[in-house]
């Protein structure tokens, strides 16, 4: 294959880049520039803000949704061995079993870490300081008397 093939992708590549360039500089050169104070404030939800937030997101929230995504970006690699997984034969089946199990170890360390677990009052570590006398039913459950 020789290099010209590739013109028509390069062609398409710089029209795309230039069209943006040339969209983006116009808007900025012809949009009207009339700003008011309620232009220029932060927006969130039609709600003006009267003060800034007590606190910030949780790092929890950040944790389980870094999980999320290397969990999902390891599915998608299975998914991608299992549309060919005849090609690759017993060392393709050996390996991605590795995988599997290295995944599923993973799952099992973070759980028991308590990186799933968003009930703070439930958790071991946080009974033993918080409220070591306290015990902590499932929901629904009534200690006997």
């Amino acid at each position: 294959m020789t290099l010209s093939a590739y013109l028509p992708i390069a062609l398409a590549f710089i029209l795309a880049v230039g069209f943006a360039v040339v969209s983006l500089t116009l808007s900025g050169l012809l949009a009207p520039k009339r700003p008011t104070p309620e232009k220029l404030a932060p927006y969130e939800c039609g709600i003006v803000p009267l003060q800034e937030p007590v606190q910030r997101f949780p790092v929890k929230f950040y944790l389980v949704a870094m999980l999320f995504v290397i969990f999902d970006v390891e599915i998608v690699f299975l998914f991608a061995w299992a549309v060919r997984w005849e090609t690759f034969g017993w060392a393709g089946i050996l390996m991605m079993g590795v995988f599997v199990l290295l995944v599923a170890e993973t799952l099992f360390y973070v759980w028991k870490r308590g990186a799933l677990d968003w009930n703070v009052a439930r958790r071991e570590r946080y009974r033993r300081v918080v409220a070591p006398d306290e015990t902590v039913l499932p929901s629904g459950q009534e200690e006997a008397a």
